[in-house]
Order: C-alpha cells, then sequence, then structure tokens
C-alpha cells in the first residue's frame, strides 16, 4: 500500500455563520444567534504546520482554540524528554480551557499534520460566560467530556495489557475520525501517528509498542501501512480492548 500524502487544510474564511464544521451531524445546531455571539468572542484564526507547537508546555497561552481542519495531540513531558499523549484532537475540539483554572500551563498541543484554529482571546472568557450562558455552559459540557477521556486513559494505563491498549486506541482514533468525515467503510485515508505517538499516548515502549501492532495486524484486525489506517475487524477490536462505546450524540462547537 503506498503511502498516502496528508490533505491540505480546510481554511477558514471567519465567517462563522457559514462554517462547515456548524453543518455537520457530528455538532449541536446553533441559533444565528449563537454564532453571531461565538463570531464576536473569536479573534480570527490561525495556520499551524505539522511538527509545530500550538500550545507551548510551561507557557500560559494568550489564546483559546478550536481545531477547525487537521490532526493534533496534547501532551505532558518529563525532564528527561519522556512523552505522554494525554489525548488526540480532532476538528471541532476545543483546547487550553484547563490552564484557566492551573497555576501556569500543564501541557502542550503540537499539531500532526497542518491545521487551521479558530482563536479566542482567553480574556474574552468570562465576558462570554456572562454573556452567553447557554454556550458557557457547552464550554462546561466540553471540559466534562475532557475529564472522561482521561478517566479512560487512565483505565487504560493501568489496567489494560498491551494488546488491550492498541486495539483500544486504534478503533477510538478510528471511530473518532469517522465521527467528523476524517474516516469511513472502515479506513482512514490518511492517519498521521507513527508508533512514537501510539506508544506515547498508551505508555508502552516503542519495541513493545511495535510488536503488538505487528501481532495484531498478523490476526487480521487491522493494517496500518503507509499512514492509511485500516480497521478489518472492528468487533475483535473491540472485544480485545474491551471497548464499547456508545454511539457519540452531537456535541456543542465553539
Amino acid at each position: 500500500m503506498q503511502a498516502s500524502s496528508p490533505p491540505t487544510p480546510a481554511g477558514c474564511d471567519g465567517a462563522c455563520a457559514t462554517c462547515d464544521l456548524h453543518e455537520r451531524d457530528a455538532f449541536l445546531p446553533l441559533s444565528d444567534a449563537e454564532r453571531d455571539a461565538i463570531a464576536v468572542f473569536r479573534s480570527g484564526s490561525r495556520e499551524v504546520a505539522a511538527g509545530r507547537l500550538i500550545i507551548e508546555e510551561h507557557r500560559r497561552s494568550p489564546n483559546l482554540y478550536t481545531l477547525y481542519s487537521g490532526w493534533a495531540f496534547r501532551f505532558k513531558t518529563l525532564s528527561d524528554g519522556r512523552r505522554q499523549i494525554l489525548n488526540f484532537l480532532l476538528p471541532g475540539d476545543f483546547m487550553g480551557l484547563q490552564d484557566e483554572f492551573a497555576e501556569g500551563t500543564t501541557y502542550g498541543v503540537e499539531a500532526a499534520t497542518d491545521c487551521t484554529l479558530c482563536v479566542f482571546p482567553r480574556d474574552r472568557l468570562w465576558d462570554f460566560f456572562n454573556r452567553q450562558p447557554k454556550l458557557g455552559y457547552a464550554i462546561t459540557w466540553l471540559a466534562a467530556n475532557e475529564e472522561k477521556a482521561v478517566d479512560d486513559n487512565l483505565v487504560t494505563a493501568g489496567r489494560r495489557a498491551a494488546a488491550e491498549r492498541v486495539a483500544m486506541v486504534l478503533l477510538h482514533l478510528y471511530r473518532r475520525a469517522e465521527r467528523v468525515g476524517l474516516a469511513a467503510d472502515g479506513r482512514v485515508p490518511f492517519f498521521p501517528f507513527q508508533q512514537q505517538h501510539i506508544a506515547d499516548a498508551v505508555g508502552l515502549s516503542l519495541v513493545h509498542t511495535n510488536k503488538t501492532l505487528r501481532k495484531l495486524q498478523r490476526l487480521g484486525l487491522h493494517r496500518l501501512e503507509g499512514n492509511v489506517l485500516e480497521i478489518l475487524e472492528p468487533h475483535a477490536l473491540e472485544q480485545l480492548g474491551d471497548y464499547f462505546e456508545r454511539p457519540q450524540r452531537p456535541t456543542p462547537l465553539i
């Protein structure tokens, strides 16, 4: 299988009223007034190249972001350079809120592909909550959903075996990509994550991750070649990873 080329990220024309993301079934519908309020909160867009930082670790960001297009991931590093990927970010994900409740930045965010972001100044957040309590609740919902992801990652690190961890993360990423239109029919045509990313997400060494991926591929559960991920036996991956997510309901989009 030939390596696929990364897609050109969708640009943002700055018009929240005609935002493509708002038209997707993955997200809750918004009234015209709510879209106008988000447009007032928003200060512009930002392009970030693959491999560059969106949010720098240990440095407070003046902005919050919604990922408009592309893939990214949130991470923390130890003093010796070891990295833990906390979660993967796809279009529609909101980032930067955790720093509002911490002393300094607690994590970094890196672009896995070229990304386009919607930018929201942090110092306008409280005014946005005051003027738009319903949308403020939506941001709270997004924060709670982030907490659920942390819970799931803790279960994975604490109780799942290596094959279970890798099966879970592959299926989880496929389902999330499918939900926002980046995957279909069991196939992610451009999967930007290498074995090191998976190792850093599931808390395994690179060697152990490589062996586990090859084992699952020999069993015919998935294929990961040339930046293309194919989920061949989703039910078997569900059973192996003990990962039975309910169908995801539409989520808020800021």
